[in-house]
Order: C-alpha cells, then structure tokens, then sequence
C-alpha cells in the first residue's frame, strides 16, 4: 500500500430503524448522513415491516448525499462496508443487497461488518477532540437491543466479560416511558425530566445477578407495580411527581450498570474505561463515569453524541480497519439477525 494515500471507504447501516452512509478517508470522517424513521413514534416502537421499507426508500438518496457532502466522486472509494448484523432481517438486507451491488457495479472490495464491533470501535474515528482508548479497555456497550461489558484487547479481539439476561438497559429505558406514558422513544425524555427531579424520592430494588451479568426485567416489574399501587392511590400522581419518577428510575438503573463495571474493572485490574451505544448519550452516564475518573483513578472514554446511536460512521471506521488487514467478504455473504460482537 502507498504511504498517504487516501483510502476512502463509504459505511452503509440499516440494522434497525435509521438509514445512514458516511464517508470515511485514513480514519477521518468526511461525511456521515442519517435518516430517521419517525413513523414508528405512534406504534411506541420500530414496527420491522415498515422499517424495511422505509430503508429501501430512504437508502439511494442518503448515500448520494454522503458522497457529495464528502466532496468525491464514487468511482474514488476503495471498498464498501456494511452491516451484516445483527439486527432486524428485513432492515439488514435492504442495506447488505444495495453493498453488493454498489461493490460489483464499481468493481471494488466490500467488507461486511458486526453493527457491535462498529459501536465499540467509533472510538477510533481520527478525530482531534477524541481521546482513543489504549488496549486492553473495557467498553460498557448499552443500546436498546444490548447492554454488555467487553474486554477489548486488539481491534477485532474481543470478549464479552457480562451482558444482560434478559432485557436491554435501553428497553428498561424505554418500557419504563411507556408506563409513565411518554412517547416512543422514551429514554431521552427519563433523562430530559430527571434533570429536574429528585433521584431519591423514589427507591427502586436493584436485582441480585452474579458475577458482571445485568437484568432489567424485574426492575421493569416493580417500576410498573408501583405506578399502578400509586396511581390508584391518587389519579394525579405521575403528572405531580414526573420529574422526580424519572429521576429515581434514571438513578437506579445507572447504579445498576456501574455497580457491574466497577466490580469488572476491578477484578481485569483494567482501568481505561469506555462507553459506547444509543443509552451512552444519556446525561447522567456521561457525568457519573467521568466522575470516576478522580474516585478509582480511571481514564475514561466518551464518544460524541452523533457516534452513540445507529450512525454509518462507526460502519466506516470497523471498514477502514478492515481494510488495512484486507479483510473482505464475498457476495455470498448473508445477513444474519443475531450475531456475537467477537463474531464476523
């Protein structure tokens, strides 16, 4: 390979409800474009179907303007990179379907890529205000669909030390709104409001789980058996208590997840620490593990908001590095709905 010169790499995500291209040159991100899906608000969750469709709608249009907003032409990339998994079928393979044609219509590499491995590894976007973790790390990787902590000892050597067994953080965000009755989705609104309250006006029991493994699904329970003890005892209760509600909800289930992590950091004696996925743009994380730092002397890592949700950026990056290794897929390559974050 020529020494300096550009790589350019386009990133395709759909795994979910969020159509998104981005551009990436050397590690540097020159574009990274998403469409929202915002029909799903009224259903109070992503409906597949009509995701998958909004996907193939939505996919020529935001990958044109990736290109042009990065100022290239598409006969410049190098190789494209995809989603392979995991998440929802239908969504997986418009993105993967339009990979390999764009790949084979250009002649040019395609690189399939873990939508996991993506979250965890937008650390390593080439970025002047982000600090890039040394290995080994632990990356506590939350989102709707995951909650887990992975030992990372080299770029695609990764170990998944606890993860949830049973609901996601994310979920309990949002199924926590849905009761309070919040639109969909639910867990910016907890934080927005959390601001505001008081997080021990209300207690919580947290669940017994061993060694560095979550669960959300009691937490759920007792959140749902105590609004409807509360509301029945005085109609008004969320709407005067709302702010302090989602505080004491936002407080309980971040105890939960560093109670986890900083028994894991302990126990690896590993002290670079990183957050990554949809629920790490929640307020109060952020502020908690940064006040970490001084308490147990942890450097800690941050990504920026755009790189925390579903983002074509974090796609980009896993294909860059990928790239480097000449690690590429064929077009036999299928999508797969589940799929480990150690796994390809």
């Amino acid at each position: 390979m020529i020494k300096n010169k550009p790589i350019y790499i386009l990133g395709i995500e759909s795994s979910c409800d969020d159509t998104s291209a981005a551009v990436i040159c050397n590690g540097k991100i020159l574009s990274n474009v998403v469409a929202n899906q915002e029909i799903h608000a009224k259903y109070g969750g992503v409906v597949p179907e009509l995701a998958s469709r909004a996907h193939q709608q939505n996919i020529v249009p935001v990958i044109h303007q990736a290109i042009h907003q990065a100022n290239i032409d598409k006969k410049d990339l190098n190789a494209i990179a995809f989603t392979r998994g995991p998440g929802l079928m239908g969504s997986l393979l418009v993105g993967t379907s339009f990979a390999k044609s764009l790949s084979l219509a250009l002649d040019i590499p395609l690189i399939a890529v873990n939508h996991m491995q993506g979250h965890v590894l937008a650390h390593f976007i080439d970025d002047e205000t982000q600090q890039k973790p040394p290995f080994p790390f632990l990356c506590l990787t939350i989102s709707g669909g995951h909650t887990q902590i992975v030992k990372i000892t080299d770029y695609f050597t990764m170990e998944v030390i606890g993860e949830t067994l049973d609901d996601a953080v994310g979920e309990a965000f949002d199924k926590s709104a849905k009761i309070l009755g919040l639109p969909y989705p639910g867990g910016p609104l907890i934080d927005k409001h959390a601001k505001l309250g008081n997080p021990k006006a209300f207690k919580f029991s947290k669940p017994k789980v061993d060694g560095f493994n979550y669960s959300f699904s009691g937490l759920k329970t007792a959140i749902l058996y105590f609004i409807q003890k509360k509301v029945k005892e005085d109609p008004n209760f969320i709407n005067e208590n709302l702010n302090d509600i989602c505080a004491s909800i936002q407080h309980t289930i971040v105890e939960i997840l560093f109670n986890k992590l900083k028994k894991a950091a302990k126990e690896t004696g590993i002290k670079h620490i990183a957050i990554a996925g949809g629920v790490s743009a929640n307020s109060e994380i952020r502020k908690e593990l940064k006040s970490f730092e001084k308490k147990f002397g942890w450097t800690t890592y941050i990504p920026k908001f755009e790189f925390t949700t579903d983002n074509a950026a974090m796609i980009a990056i896993v294909g860059y590095l990928k790239y480097l290794e000449n690690d590429f897929t064929t077009k036999n390559n299928t999508a797969t709905a589940r799929l480990k974050v150690n796994e390809n």
